[in-house]
């Protein structure tokens, strides 16, 4: 079978340090962090009094008062970066055949605000006071759905939910689709809209975020010896991916070329990595592979890095055993330490920083990066990003469940 190739034409992004693809990518570029202590948090009396939120975002300004009803923020946000990515890609539906054209919104948790909500009204109020929108609210697809809807795509269209791996293989799944011929273009990405108390009081309990109340700006610190968990994030972002030619026949701007996909599971454990990385081991190697490259050509890591004390470690033996020697080669980042971790969003997010990270040349840095880590002690780019040649970049996305995704980004050459 011939696999078309497939391009990036479109990009959106709302996260906790911008509302756009250059204003996140500035700040993160820059070690802006997007932390910040969150008042409600406190009065509840909760642990961890901080998390990652998007900033100066009004739903209203994108969706209509009866939307506003209608939908869970992750929806919302979802709306919001695929409005962005399919005007920044030029793709005029109208002339297009809507059957061709799909979308892959992916989330972690769903509608958790609106479920959040439901259960507290039926629990203090009665069952008769329950909105009846409450399940097409929560449920995982209903931001695949509601873009479909707005946008008139009628291609394939589905929720990926695989944790915090959701972003990448939301992106992954659709770039399949494009290259067996089952869409000429997709809108891939995922979504995330839980930073609430419940999610901070449960993550908390296990004990995977950090507790650095004094300190939110500095609380991610991927890699680094004195890292102490997580920060919770929410955001968005999407990809417009098209098919080579028929994004080169309407004369669209390529951004970069998506080489490589895999996806594996260490069924290991819940909510812990395999200590040797070997499930992340084999999604690196199966999508290096499917880009048609080695090791070696990969020029920068945009690592799933969560600042966790078993993730980091996990992750940089992973790379070393794909790597080899190479491994104190290339760079790699963090860049949740700027954003926090946005879970199913994650992936989407870092994809268009990876992407970005071309366009620009630039390595972004892992902030925070002060104290290292004997067990992680490859180039993470600490505190500061640098300019670079890069040709292709690896994206790692690993979550609950075990699910591991890798993406190959790669500079564009026809």
């Amino acid at each position: 079978m011939n696999f078309k190739r497939v391009v990036v034409t479109g990009l959106g992004i709302l996260c906790p340090v911008g509302n756009s693809p250059d204003e996140a990518w500035q700040n993160a570029a820059n070690g802006v962090s997007g932390a910040q202590h969150i008042p409600e948090f406190e009065e509840l009396g909760l642990k961890v009094t901080f998390g990652a939120p998007i900033k100066n975002y009004d739903p209203a300004q994108h969706l209509s008062k009866r939307d506003l009803r209608r939908t869970d923020p992750v929806t919302q946000v979802a709306h919001y970066v695929c409005k962005q990515a399919l005007e920044d890609s030029c793709l005029d539906i109208s002339k297009e055949n809507p059957w061709d054209i799909g979308v892959v919104i992916g989330t972690g948790i769903g509608g958790f605000e609106t479920l959040f909500d439901g259960i507290k009204k039926f629990l203090e109020e009665g069952h008769e006071t329950v909105s009846p929108l409450l399940l097409p609210m929560m449920l995982p697809d209903s931001p695949a759905g509601k873009i479909a809807i707005d946008f008139g795509l009628r291609g394939p269209n589905m929720s990926i939910s695989t944790a915090c791996a959701t972003g990448n293989n939301s992106i992954g799944e659709a770039f399949e689709m494009i290259r067996r011929g089952a869409a000429v273009a997709m809108l891939a990405g995922s979504s995330e809209a839980a930073l609430l108390s419940l999610t901070i009081a449960s993550l908390s309990n296990m004990g995977a975020i950090s507790r650095r109340n004094d300190d939110p700006q500095g609380a991610s610190r991927p890699f680094a010896a004195d890292r102490d968990g997580f920060v919770v994030g929410e955001g968005a972002a999407a990809l417009m991916l098209e098919e080579l030619e028929h994004a080169k026949a309407r004369g669209a701007r390529i951004y970069c070329e998506l080489t490589g996909y895999a996806s594996t599971c260490d069924a290991y454990h819940v909510t812990a990595p395999m200590e040797n990385g070997e499930g992340a081991q084999e999604a690196m190697r199966r999508a290096i592979r499917n880009a048609g490259l080695t090791p070696q050509d990969i020029s920068y890591i945009n690592a799933h890095g969560t600042s966790t004390p078993l993730n980091d470690v996990s992750e940089t033996r992973a790379i070393k055993a794909v790597f080899g020697e190479y491994a104190y080669k290339v760079p790699i980042s963090s860049t949740k330490s700027v954003t926090g971790h946005l879970m199913g969003a994650a992936g989407s997010v870092e994809a268009v920083f990876s992407i970005k990270a071309i366009t620009e040349q630039f390595i972004p840095p892992t902030i925070n990066l002060h104290v290292p880590d004997p067990e992680c002690d490859l180039d993470y780019t600490p505190n500061v990003g640098r300019p670079a040649p890069i040709q292709h970049v690896m994206s790692n996305s690993f979550g609950f469940g075990g699910h591991n995704a890798v993406l190959v980004f790669s500079k564009y050459e026809d």
